[in-house]
């Protein structure tokens, strides 16, 4: 990337302190710093990028970008809120891109489906993506300044946890279609109901124009109450027919899922390497988006089947001991249960090792409890529960009389345990929440 200081101040409504210089990147992180870049000194509550300002120029930051009265050593440009003006830098450059972008929000599989958006678009075009965790109001920003004059379209991913959150985001990015997964009950803590988080999700629609393509899941009883609110709806299905849809999916157990994919008249077979019955639903909305970029069914059908998802989410690790789905990237009850199904499909002893599932408020205690009865219903050889709010699991798998479910209230706990509790040869789920730091359990399991 490339903007002068003064086209920057503009665009911030900042002051600007020294020469007018061109930069070639912009960094947040005082680690990460490439020569010619411009620094923004972003405060939280555990640091104040301001205290680095001296470190990021030793290291080549060509300038910063300040919300303090300070003396700097380079050009400065001043501004109110370091964190607003990151967003209003990234909505002016995004401009400068007549390309098309897509937005995508959800509250389960969202970063499923971008990466495989971006695999399928990528068939045809130069794609940029979010890359990890990048869905917020710093990681957005940081997402379009990695656009280039070759990029030929982007997808980015949208998180949310509270209202307006949306809102701001798809200001900066200014999409052109917007994909919703659909509406579940994470945040629902910050949210009130999943009627507020269809709210906030829809937010995504904001900075639009009106004629717009909305993706948007069909299955999902909350979205599809909006068919008459929005113009130019794309609902997908994989329980009926719909404006594109699904059906004969197959489950190949760990391995993936098979599908014949339909759009009015065209219809073909795709097999996905990625497990599970509900990737068929993300499958269904890159497909919308490729046929909405003209793309023809052969690229669509090849950009599903080389689909390589964002690591953490379903990858399938087979040791000598196990065959492990390592999906802890995240969690809330839709995608574990949608865990829980996919090694229930595949036959063989089955085991799941599942923890907290966070930002779930006052139902927190009911919702963990319906998960693990839901587990022992799918007839689970073996079930551990991890974590305070995870013995409402264990007492929700206990009620159904399996006698192999297992409660720790830490994982450390459970460490000893895993040789005499988790089966040889079992197809072993470990999921929870970010915060519960699973992947250290796979770990172990790795042994």
């Amino acid at each position: 990337m490339k903007m002068t200081l003064e086209e920057i101040a503009a665009a911030t409504g900042g002051s600007l302190s020294g020469n007018n210089i061109e930069i070639t990147g912009i960094s947040t992180d005082s680690r990460k710093i490439d020569a010619g870049c411009l620094f923004a000194a972003l405060s939280g509550e555990k640091f104040d990028g301001h205290d680095f300002i001296g470190q990021v120029v030793e290291k080549g930051a060509a300038a910063v970008i300040i919300s303090k009265d300070m003396e700097c050593p380079c050009p400065s440009i001043r501004v109110k809120d370091t964190r607003i003006a990151l967003g209003d830098i990234a909505r002016h450059y995004r401009k400068k891109f007549n390309i098309p972008v897509v937005a995508i929000t959800g509250s389960v599989g969202k970063t499923t489906t971008k990466d495989m958006i971006a695999s399928v678009l990528s068939q045809k075009y130069n794609t940029l993506k979010t890359e990890g965790n990048f869905n917020n109001d710093i990681g957005v920003p940081l997402t379009l300044f990695r656009l280039e004059d070759t990029t030929e379209c982007a997808v980015i991913e949208m998180g949310m946890n509270h209202f307006n959150e949306i809102s701001y985001l798809t200001s900066i990015a200014l999409p052109d279609i917007a994909v919703i997964t659909n509406v579940g009950v994470s945040h629902i803590e910050n949210l009130g109901s999943r009627d507020g988080i269809l709210k906030a999700k829809c937010e995504i629609f904001e900075s639009m124009a009106e004629n717009s393509p909305k993706i948007l899941n069909g299955d999902d009883d909350k979205l599809i109450t909006v068919k008459d609110k929005y113009k130019n709806i794309c609902f997908y299905s994989t329980e009926g027919k719909a404006d594109i849809y699904a059906d004969n999916i197959a489950s190949k157990g760990v391995e993936g899922i098979s599908c014949t994919i339909h759009k009015g008249d065209i219809s073909f077979r795709a097999d996905i390497p990625v497990p599970g019955r509900h990737i068929a639903g993300n499958a269904l909305a890159a497909s919308a988006v490729g046929f909405e970029l003209k793309l023809s069914a052969e690229e669509i059908k090849r950009g599903l089947e080389t689909f390589v998802p964002t690591g953490k989410r379903m990858d399938i690790v087979k040791t000598e001991k196990y065959t492990i789905v390592d999906d802890t990237y995240n969690a809330n009850p839709q995608s574990v249960k949608a865990g829980i199904d996919v090694i229930a499909e595949g036959g063989g002893i089955t085991c799941c090792i599942l923890g907290d599932m966070l930002e779930l408020g006052e139902m927190a205690a009911q919702l963990h409890y319906d998960t693990g009865r839901y587990a022992a219903e799918k007839k689970i050889d073996v079930i551990v529960c991890i974590g305070p709010v995870s013995k409402n699991m264990y007492e929700g798998a206990a009620s159904m009389g399996n006698s192999n479910v297992y409660y720790f209230e830490t994982k450390e706990d459970f460490y000893s345990s895993i040789d005499d509790i988790v089966p040889k040869g079992a197809v072993v789920l470990v999921k929870a929440s970010r915060g519960m730091r699973f992947e250290k359990i796979v770990e172990m399991l790795k042994r």
